[in-house]
């Protein structure tokens, strides 16, 4: 079984049990991270293609640690010019374990209390918003009413 997924902008094919660096990552070594976005999954010989992402499959992994890559020399030179610029720089990155590859977790009934909350909030800020737009609504009607017509000017041709 092994799946594609978008891991801080790259692609990568994982497996179970296997090691990747990839670019740094927020956490703390030893904890674990999610990556909602699978693009396939292949469970053996059995291939799902998202679009553009697979629903309701997770790859989960532990962090092992933080560190940098090798020293990756840039080196810029205009031949007959007296032009060299050296520079370098190392990537920070962080390998990851996979720990598995399946489907996610069913939401908990705490989630459901925070979606009711947060409709009540969404009730008010429309009950608020529809206030607003009210005296916005009554100045615009009233500014185009008080608006007249100019005078066109004429211009005498002379002879």
């Amino acid at each position: 079984m092994y799946a594609i997924v978008e891991i801080a902008g790259q692609q990568f094919k994982v497996e179970k049990d296997q090691r990747y660096f990839v670019h740094q990552l927020e956490g703390k070594p030893g904890s674990k991270v999610s990556f909602d976005k699978v693009l396939l999954l292949d469970d053996n010989g059995k291939v799902s293609v998202g679009a553009p992402a697979v629903s309701g499959v997770q790859v989960t992994a532990k962090i092992e640690q933080h560190l940098k890559g090798d020293k990756v020399i840039v080196f810029k030179k205009k031949r007959r010019k007296g032009y060299k610029v050296k520079n370098g720089h190392r990537q920070r990155l962080t390998e990851i374990s996979v720990q598995t590859i399946g489907k996610k977790a069913a939401p908990k009934k705490a989630a459901a209390k925070k979606t009711d909350e947060t409709e009540k909030k969404e009730v008010v800020a429309k009950k608020t918003t529809a206030k607003a737009s009210k005296p916005a609504a009554a100045k615009t009607a009233k500014a185009t009413t008080s608006k007249k017509a100019a005078p066109k000017k004429t211009t005498k041709k002379e002879s």
